[in-house]
């Protein structure tokens, strides 16, 4: 995918435009809605319970009340699912992993499906205020979804962020859509951003160290960014712990605030303490940051930029020098209606 030159507002990234998903089955074809991946699961764990069955029969029962369960959960999924290249899904190993996972974000497997588990992308970029975004999925919308993924990054500055742009209409141009995006800067932090129509018209920041002490913000480190998206809610994950909420309805904050002391004076000394470094961090940014909180509060009520439903993909920001974003072991679990 080439790499795309943007104006340096984090919600003013390139994105290529796709085909919309067909609509999800009645609940009327769910009988017949099983996808290939249902029933390559259903044919593994079948034969596992014959091989089972000659020598321990509490064994078979179990793997075939596992079958049962597996052939109810996947007869709720739409018929989006069996698009996504089943075969690369096409045994209970596969989703293995997924599944064990779930339970870090509070997710009950039958509660949607898994719509893919993506291949290690490296998205690299080099020169003054680049941006790029890669998914191998690129005709999957998502509503409600889990998007996880281990990310690795190698920047010049700190001043760039790896992770993904989602709710996306696709314009290549002046593109409607959200992005979270992992930035090294301030000892590390996350910075949720919304663009309508190319203008940035939201923007949150939180900061994983305060939740996370395993989160790393040095070259080369990697981290696991989990994001559980419900309506106008959205949930941030790093490593496994919750570092906070964002709420797509509320405005952009003040860059200090009432609320903001109040909320510091809660911390611990030591909490309190890195985020007086992550300020000193931010002074060679304020002029940056605060016009961007501006804006953002400005085309906010403007724009009103509320949107539930688009496009997914990795995504990579960088504002001069050279960025690196690897992402692996990255899988999307949509969330049923």
């Amino acid at each position: 995918m080439q790499r795309k030159p943007l104006l340096f507002l984090l919600a003013s990234c390139m994105f290529l435009l796709f085909a919309c998903a067909p609509a999800p089955a009645s609940s009327a074809d769910l009988p017949r809605t099983l996808t290939p991946m249902s029933a390559a699961i259903q044919e593994t764990v079948t034969a596992r319970a014959l091989e089972a069955s000659s020598g321990d029969d509490n064994l078979a029962t179990a793997v075939s009340n596992a079958t049962q369960q597996a052939e109810w959960i996947y007869a709720t999924q739409t018929v989006r699912a069996s698009l996504n290249e089943p075969s690369r899904l096409a045994t209970a190993t596969a989703i293995a992993p997924v599944v064990a996972e779930m339970p870090l974000y509070g997710i009950d497997p039958g509660d949607g499906y898994v719509a893919w588990i993506h291949d290690p992308v490296t998205l690299e970029l080099v020169g003054y205020q680049q941006a790029d975004n890669a998914s191998d999925y690129p005709a999957v919308t998502a509503a409600d979804f889990v998007v996880v993924s281990d990310i690795t990054w190698n920047t010049f500055n700190s001043i760039a962020g790896c992770g993904f742009l989602f709710r996306s209409d696709g314009d290549a141009v002046r593109p409607t859509q959200y992005t979270i995006l992992m930035e090294r800067i301030a000892s590390g932090q996350i910075t949720f951003t919304a663009s309508v129509k190319g203008e940035l018209s939201n923007y949150h920041k939180r900061y994983p160290k305060n939740e996370d002490p395993s989160f790393d913000w040095a070259n080369d480190a990697t981290n696991r960014l989990a994001l559980v998206v419900r309506g106008n809610l959205i949930d941030i994950y790093t490593n496994g712990i919750y570092i906070g909420q964002v709420d797509i309805t509320r405005e952009p904050p003040p860059r200090s605030s009432e609320a903001e002391s109040e909320a510091i004076s809660e911390l611990s000394a030591d909490q309190q303490s890195r985020l007086e470094h992550q300020a000193e961090e931010e002074e060679e940014n304020v002029d940056r940051v605060s016009a961007e909180l501006n804006e953002a509060s400005q085309n906010f009520v403007k724009n009103q930029p509320f949107f539930y439903d688009g496009f997914l993909a990795f995504l990579a920001v960088s504002d001069t020098g050279r960025a690196t974003c690897t992402f692996e072991n990255a899988w999307l679990f949509i969330l049923a209606d």
